[in-house]
């Protein structure tokens, strides 16, 4: 079964592929992603890897996490599953007040 572990202060120009190469020493890899931030398309400084194994996951989290990447001391935790976030007001099509044409009470326009 796999397992998700959280990689955090990463390096910012750590990619998804130098991520997988650094855990592919503890087992096999089912996935790696740095988070990248969808309007600056730079990376967040933190990441997912997805081990085969349990096992192979605590043996990564031994000997990686508090280690040094490129000058920077990475933290490696077992990953919280995601929490529920409340619906967002205003989004999708024409929801919220984005400041368009308001009346005026006075009736002038």
């Amino acid at each position: 079964m796999a397992s998700k572990l959280f990689v955090g202060r990463l390096p910012y120009a750590t990619t998804s592929e130098e991520l997988k190469e650094l855990f592919a020493a503890y087992g096999t890899v089912e996935s790696a992603v740095v988070i990248i931030d969808k309007f600056t398309d730079q990376s967040k400084g933190f990441g997912f890897v997805e081990m085969s194994t349990k096992e192979e996951s605590d043996a990564a989290v031994k000997a990686l996490d508090n280690s040094e990447v490129a000058g920077r001391q990475i933290v490696v935790s077992e990953a919280r599953p995601q929490e529920k976030r409340p619906p967002r007001d205003g989004g999708g099509y024409g929801g919220g007040d984005r400041g368009g044409f308001k009346p005026r009470s006075d009736n002038r326009y």
